[in-house]
């Protein structure tokens, strides 16, 4: 194939041809050539009902009819308003305010833009965010800034604004030392937020996807959430990729029983079908910039903000969500009857952990831990091979399946496992 595509996350002098996908059905993706391949991790975890999903084709179908876009400064539609007040209305009651742009990035931008001038406007100047090692928040320069701890940033950091970094505490299966971890991570957080300006501390709740799929427990977030509000800081989640069942709950946030003051959502939102996303905040946050005065105003915007055909299918998407919760709560316990049966005693893989619909694992290896792990694109390859979209990240193994996904089909995603392993 020669095309003059550049590929996102790809060196393309050495990667294969990448494989043309013709259709895609529930779980599954048909390739030019008439294979099928088992999309394990939803398509970069957008993917949650399942491709082409006669719903959201639909509801496509019938907005594209009605009005395919409007500019959104002083103008408002139907699909808009409808998606704001379904996610508040499934979402904690302090947050009340629904800010839309295009993708996961853009909402941390407008969230870090929002939460530095919400101090401002109240006339205090802060500076810093506190954030986490392991963090991925994207790819502009503010999610790369709050990133910061990601190796893929380095060659961008006389670009990036600085952050106060601190220990994720990560925990798995069997870890004894996670009380330990939490205990000294929230001491150190205790005393940055005595001795700094802090503007706020930016989390993804429960696992941060990218930096390995690493899980901390909920009372890590309470406890955040208490910090937050003895020393008068915001605490912002980035639920870009938890949000909209990933973690068994709805959103990550009901899970923790920890509600932020600023919620980002993407990936799910839309069903998988279009980009789309929101910046949740609280009346508070939002009244700071509701003012007489126009330079208090928040002036960010995108081009396609609020698109109605991605607004119309992120309603009809949160709809099956509500009406099936099933869909995703049955996730977990189908992971671990799996991980059981299959991987627990596999001499090659160690610290398995899972939160709702996620499973995720470490392969041992020889080389040291990390995303360029020479493991990776073997994996990946023999994965594919066999019929499997699987993509480690690094030497970590993870299974994120759209929620139709088969009891039946997700035990085949173990026993591929135990079997390319096996082979090496």
């Amino acid at each position: 194939m020669n095309s003059p595509i550049w590929r996102p996350f790809t060196q393309m002098k050495t990667t294969p041809e990448p494989l043309k996908v013709k259709r895609g059905k529930g779980v599954w993706l048909e390739l030019e050539d008439d294979r099928r391949i088992l999309d394990c991790i939803s398509s970069w975890w957008v993917t949650i009902h399942g491709h082409s999903h006669p719903a959201l084709a639909e509801a496509l179908y019938q907005q594209a009819q009605q009005l395919e876009h409007v500019i959104f400064a002083g103008f408002t539609h139907d699909p808009a308003e409808q998606l704001a007040e379904k996610l508040l209305a499934q979402l904690p009651s302090e947050l009340t305010r629904v800010f839309f742009s295009d993708n996961g990035s853009t909402a941390i931008e407008v969230a870090l833009k929002m939460a530095y001038q919400y101090w401002r406007n109240l006339g205090e100047h802060r500076t810093k965010f506190i954030t986490f090692e392991g963090g991925y928040h994207g790819d502009t320069i503010g999610a790369m800034s709050i990133g910061a701890g990601s190796t893929w940033w380095q060659k961008f950091r006389d670009l990036m604004f600085e952050t106060v970094l601190v220990p994720f505490p990560e925990t798995y299966q069997g870890d004894r030392d996670i009380d330990r971890k939490e205990t000294e991570v929230l001491a150190s957080i205790e005393q940055l937020l005595k001795q700094q300006n802090i503007i706020g501390i930016f989390i993804e709740p429960l696992i941060q996807g990218a930096g390995g799929m690493r899980m901390c427990r909920p009372q890590f977030l309470q406890a955040l959430r208490t910090l937050a509000n003895q020393f008068n800081v915001l605490l912002i989640y980035d639920e870009v990729m938890t949000g909209f069942g990933r973690t068994g709950e709805l959103f990550a946030c009901l899970k923790s029983a920890a509600t932020p003051d600023i919620i980002c959502l993407s990936k799910g939102l839309s069903g998988g079908c279009l980009p789309l996303s929101v910046t949740i905040a609280t009346e508070a946050i939002y009244q700071a910039f509701y003012h007489d005065d126009p330079t208090q105003a928040f002036y960010h915007g995108h081009s396609y903000t609020g698109n109605p055909l991605a607004c119309a299918t992120g309603v009809v998407s949160l709809g099956l969500l509500t009406e099936n919760p099933e869909a995703y709560q049955r996730l977990e316990a189908l992971h671990w009857k799996f991980l059981d049966r299959y991987l627990l005693d596999h001499s090659r893989l160690k610290q398995f952990r899972v939160c709702g619909t996620i499973a995720a694992m470490e392969v041992k290896t020889e080389e040291e831990s990390g995303y360029f792990n020479a493991i990776s694109p073997l994996l990946k390859s023999k994965f594919l091979e066999a019929g499997f979209l699987l993509r480690p990240l690094g030497d970590t193994l993870y299974i994120m399946p759209p929620y139709c996904i088969t009891e039946d089909e997700l035990a085949s995603i173990y026993r591929v496992i135990d079997r390319v392993l096996k082979s090496l």
